[in-house]
């Protein structure tokens, strides 16, 4: 059993920064994509970033510039760097690790962005 396990939510001020990051229970990291996903309250879960197994990276338009997503296989781990947040940012934030058609989620952690 594979388990994703988030940390690094919370409240946060517009313009803040705030870093999120995901352990991936088992030495399969390496050769999986992983990516950052959100969903907002009454909306679809939408995809924010993602990063492959070789480090090429794809960013949804409305983070481009701010968040950054990064990953360390040797610590079975990945990270989004979330930079000026805006309040549209507010969302729970799932992690996923997806090889072909098996995929992992983790549980999520809120961001609320707000003054």
């Amino acid at each position: 059993q594979v388990q994703l396990v988030e940390s690094g939510g919370g409240l946060v001020q517009p313009g803040g920064s705030l870093r999120l990051s995901c352990a991936v229970s088992r030495n399969i990291f390496s050769i999986y994509t992983v990516g950052w996903y959100r969903q907002a309250p009454g909306k679809q879960r939408e995809l924010v970033a993602t990063i492959a197994s070789g480090g090429s990276t794809n960013y949804a338009t409305s983070v481009k510039g701010r968040f950054t997503i990064s990953r360390d296989n040797a610590k079975n781990t990945m990270y989004l760097q979330m930079n000026n947040l805006e309040p549209e940012d507010t969302a729970v934030y799932y992690c996923k690790a997806a090889l072909a058609s098996i995929q992992y989620w983790g549980q999520g952690t809120q961001v609320t962005v707000s003054s």
